[in-house]
């Protein structure tokens, strides 16, 4: 059931790389799977949720999209094999740990784990 102010879609562009390689990178790293609507575009269900980071802590200059991974060693495993760049290692933060990393399309998103 969906709720107004729910947060339940996030777009990133593909630029500078192709589609196709950002769907192999994603399915390959997290087996995430897609639904192609046309040549240029290319939609996932994978589950989301958010916040806010105020002044004062490390904010993203863009949305930094976070997602989760029980096994986080394994996690940034996978994605140094599926050709994603970590531009931030395993780290510590309230609540878990968590790296960044960039996509083939230049996109930095993050992942964490309580663990």
């Amino acid at each position: 059931m969906k709720q107004t102010g729910k947060l339940d879609y996030l777009e990133l562009p593909a630029t500078g790389a192709t589609l196709d390689s950002v769907k192999a990178f994603y399915s390959e790293a997290f087996a995430w799977s897609f639904t192609d609507y046309g040549p240029t575009y290319s939609a996932f269900s994978e589950g989301l949720d958010g916040g806010f980071q105020a002044d004062g802590g490390e904010a993203p200059q863009k949305p930094l999209p976070v997602l989760y991974a029980p096994e986080l060693e394994e996690c940034l495993q996978a994605v140094e094999r599926a050709g994603g760049a970590v531009v931030r290692p395993i780290f510590s933060f309230p609540g878990g740990r968590r790296f960044h990393f960039a996509d083939p399309a230049g996109n930095v998103l993050a992942v964490w784990s309580e663990k």
